[in-house]
């Protein structure tokens, strides 16, 4: 803000995030039904941006069946005690960025 005391004007500064791009992809797992599937995808840089993991079309959320882990600029997800109904294809998405396994 600028102020000459019968004159005022101001402005405001945006500052955006860089877009984070995915610089370790996704690799396929294979498990025998009862085991852990793990899978790990590394970014250029810790972001605030949305991640999402999906199995298939369906978005996947912490809970018992599957843990969600952010450590830095990696992200990783392990599908807990996998079962025949678990194929298929496992994607994560970061803004415009998609790695499928």
């Amino acid at each position: 803000m600028c102020d000459t005391g019968d004159q005022q004007t101001t402005a405001a500064v945006l500052v955006k995030e860089p877009e984070a791009t995915i610089v370790e992809m996704l690799k396929d797992v294979t498990s025998s039904e009862g085991e852990d599937a793990v899978f790990e995808c590394r970014l250029s840089r810790e972001t605030t941006q949305d991640a999402q993991w999906f199995l298939g079309d369906v978005p996947l959320q912490s809970n018992e069946m599957n843990e969600i882990r952010v450590q830095g600029t990696c992200h990783s997800l392990i599908l807990r005690k996998v079962t025949l109904e678990d194929c298929g294809s496992i994607s994560f998405k970061v803004g415009q960025r998609v790695s499928v396994a």
